[in-house]
């Protein structure tokens, strides 16, 4: 910490201090977080060493620079650029009641799933998405910060006694203990969507144990109908209770609405680095407007098109004659040839094979189609005991442990 001078500590939380400090050297002000590892293990420490070194390989301007790491008495320290513009979090509560336009969340959401983006497609997961971890630069820049953090932090004391996580994020799969995975990632994308649009969380209760059974249930309050019906329905597609049916960040992005965005945050040479080809090709086609269908004059309908009622409604008349039948000369008959008998009984005996195989192609597929609907009822007759018996179990466990207490807004 020499090469650096204490302004003040501007958070705290589960992984430790965030402090405000200058530079003795380029006069710049960055933010340490401070993370105690005392009481990591050799082995422990030396993962950590190798997880802060990725941070250096992300550069991205919606991701908060990591400029260096180090460790000093007992302490880790990771440097990284300092946002004037304070994190999403409290932007949110100076509104006081007044919704963000639908263009302005639009513009932060797009540039958060492009941060995202570049940290998924490095097989790495963010692990702490919420408002609290969004910044805001003094040219109003959205900047995706603390990635990794939580994965540098999963083994130590500290980490095991609270939650990966602040709680209101949680994803339906944390909190039946099952592996975190990318689309943990997406669900708390969503809740931050949510919170940008109704300036609340998306999941919340007087007491841990109500908060994990409505996020278990993925019941949530309806966003202001001012929004738009691919705004709420991006929202329902984020909140899916099965990771699986959650799109991944690449495929949001391809959202036309969304995607037509991009070139105004990103220059064309970011874009072309951060989308693979055939992602670019879609984003270029996504991007662009549908074009509008000509209108069909009624000089432009066939006399020997056939005129309905709805088509007179457009202007075309319903008296419209067909032109008259031309005059075709009769087909003149080309003589048939004789067939033998040994050639007559052989035509019918393929004909009879032909008609066999016809059947038992028919009688095959119609089998089929019985045993895969039969399967089907079957999955969904045990999907629906697995989530009633789920249900029930965290009902029992979770009121066996008591009421628990009130989750707490932590801000690292």
């Amino acid at each position: 910490m020499d090469k650096y001078s204490r302004i003040n500590k501007i958070g705290e939380g589960s992984f430790g201090k965030a402090i405000l400090v200058k530079s003795k050297e380029d006069g710049k002000q960055y933010v340490i977080k401070e993370i105690g590892i005392s009481r990591m293990s050799s082995k422990e420490r030396e993962e950590s060493r190798k997880e802060v070194a990725v941070l250096g390989n992300m550069s991205h301007p919606n991701i908060v620079r990591y400029r260096e790491s180090f460790e000093e008495s007992g302490c880790l320290y990771i440097v990284m650029d300092y946002c004037e513009g304070g994190d999403l979090f409290r932007r949110i509560n100076t509104q006081r009641g007044v919704l963000f336009p639908e263009d302005q969340i639009l513009d932060w959401f797009v540039q958060i799933c492009l941060a995202l983006k570049h940290v998924h497609d490095r097989k790495i997961l963010h692990r702490d998405i919420k408002s609290q971890n969004i910044f805001l630069t003094k040219d109003g820049t959205v900047q995706l910060g603390d990635f990794g953090i939580a994965r540098v932090l999963n083994s130590t004391v500290e980490l095991a006694r609270t939650c990966i996580g602040t709680p209101y994020y949680l994803s339906p799969e944390i909190c039946e203990n099952k592996p975190y995975n990318n689309k943990s990632d997406i669900w708390a994308l969503g809740c931050v969507l949510y919170e940008m649009c109704t300036l609340k969380h998306a999941f919340e209760a007087g007491n841990m144990k109500n908060l994990v059974l409505k996020i278990i249930r993925g019941s949530y309050p309806p966003v202001p109908q001012q929004y738009s019906q691919d705004l709420r329905t991006l929202l329902g597609q984020l909140f899916r209770r099965s990771p699986r049916e959650r799109p991944s960040v690449s495929g949001i992005l391809l959202k036309a609405f969304l995607a037509r965005r991009v070139p105004r945050l990103l220059s064309p040479q970011l874009i072309a680095q951060e989308f693979r080809h055939t992602d670019l090709h879609q984003l270029e086609h996504s991007s662009q407007k549908p074009a509008k269908r000509p209108a069909v004059s009624p000089a432009s309908v066939a006399p020997a098109q056939k005129i309905t009622k709805p088509a007179a409604k457009y202007g075309v008349p319903l008296a419209a004659r067909k032109p008259p039948p031309r005059h075709r000369p009769a087909p003149v008959p080309s003589p048939q040839r004789t067939r033998s008998p040994a050639q007559e009984e052989r035509r019918k005996r393929e004909e009879n094979a032909r008609k066999k195989r016809m059947e038992l192609m028919e009688k095959d597929r119609k089998q089929r189609e019985q045993a895969l609907s039969q399967m089907k009822r079957f999955e969904r007759e045990k999907l629906n005991r697995i989530n009633r018996a789920r249900e029930q179990g965290w009902r029992h466990v979770l009121s066996s442990s008591g009421g628990g207490s009130s989750p707490e807004r932590k801000v690292s």
